[in-house]
């Protein structure tokens, strides 16, 4: 059997990479080809996977018409890969925006591969008139979110929920600590563009809240060596607000701490799924925001707050995210014990409806049965 497996974000390389090891375990003969990053290069082999993560992992519509080019050539490396290895099935992860186009344009060209979309774009959230079309380019839908098999299933879509993939991953990191008093975590993003437009507000913040709170220690989670390297940049132009950047350390932090802020995005559940009482914080190119309301149809941006549906993590977006009321916001989670109880309850309602762990293995034995059929 052949798969072809195709990530385009960090997130969508982890996903890969635990499809990769599931899948072996229960085929150990199974022939890997795709694009995805370092993880799943790593286990299908360089010569296989082509890493193309560093510059596939781009935000906002400016980037990709930026890098139009390059993702253009991809696309067509892709298309030409495909037709030559004739995979069993073609497995999408996440990335919607290539992704999607890839599945319009295999079943244009006839291909005999089950068209497989692990992990579902959100158009839920901003397009719902878009799932009868992926109806008919996609042979099936594997989400990780409750809500959304109804949603895909209507549409004569064979959809399969099997719970998030966070579950397994985050539980491996538990560490047996208990928070330290008075540690704020910051958590700013990975992606450079939005360091640059999230870390400095956290920083001014912070600097609000330790002029009331002197024992207030602060430390920031960078993902790469490269990324503290940045955020110390930043960190110098805030000489009065000491900030110690740590590497990969985000999800330790996550339980150490008391109280944080957190960048939209993955980030904001695995804060929910550690208990970690936060803020989310989120800033863009004006026009990026500018067309993503428009386009945007739920009310909340954290998803946290829609799985719960009502705001259980107070959202400071783009012009609201003013340091003051972030400041305010936060300290009220670092000076009052039973609001920190309370968050965490809620976190953990939240969590619960997550589904089960073992999601990998559930979406390995999916795409088997769809790959065979």
């Amino acid at each position: 059997m052949k798969l072809y497996l195709l990530a385009g974000e960090a997130s969508g390389d982890a996903r890969g990479a635990e499809l990769i090891r599931s899948l072996r375990a229960r085929d150990a003969g199974i022939e890997f080809h795709g694009f995805g990053g370092p993880q799943m290069a790593a286990l299908a082999g360089p010569e296989a996977v082509h890493d193309w993560i560093e510059r596939a992992g781009v935000i906002g519509i400016i980037d990709v018409v930026k890098h139009y080019g390059f993702f253009r050539r991809q696309f067509a490396i892709a298309l030409d890969e495909i037709a030559r290895l004739r995979p069993d099935a073609v497995v999408l992860i996440d990335y919607p925006g290539f992704n999607l186009r890839l599945a319009a344009a295999l079943k244009k060209a006839g291909t005999k591969a089950k068209v497989i979309d692990y992990i579902s774009p959100q158009v839920w959230a901003w397009n719902t008139g878009r799932i009868p079309k992926m109806a008919a380019i996609l042979d099936l839908m594997i989400c990780i979110f409750p809500f959304e098999k109804p949603l895909y299933e209507q549409s004569g879509l064979k959809t399969v929920f099997v719970g998030h993939p966070m579950l397994d991953s985050l539980a491996e990191k538990r560490i047996a600590a208990a928070r330290e008093e008075d540690l704020l975590g910051l958590f700013p993003g990975s992606r450079e563009r939005e360091v640059n437009k999230i870390f400095p507000v956290m920083l001014e913040a912070a600097g609000l809240l330790r002029k009331v709170r002197a024992g207030l220690r602060i430390e920031a989670a960078a993902a790469s060596e490269e990324m503290r390297g940045r955020m110390a940049d930043i960190a110098r132009r805030y000489p009065d607000v000491p900030c110690e950047i740590t590497v990969k350390t985000t999800h330790k932090l996550m339980q150490r701490a008391t109280a944080g802020m957190v960048a939209s995005g993955t980030a904001t559940l695995e804060a929910a799924y550690f208990g970690l009482p936060f803020v989310l914080l989120y800033k863009a190119a004006w026009l990026t925001f500018l067309i993503g309301r428009r386009l945007v149809k739920v009310r909340w941006l954290g998803m946290p707050n829609i799985l719960a549906e009502r705001e259980v993590v107070r959202e400071f977006l783009q012009e609201d995210a003013r340091p003051e009321a972030i400041a305010a916001e936060v300290g009220q989670m670092l000076d009052d014990s039973q609001a920190r109880t309370d968050f965490q309850e809620n976190l953990r309602s939240v969590i619960s409806k997550l589904g089960e762990s073992g999601a990998s293995e559930r979406a390995a034995e999916a795409i088997l049965v769809a790959s065979r059929l």
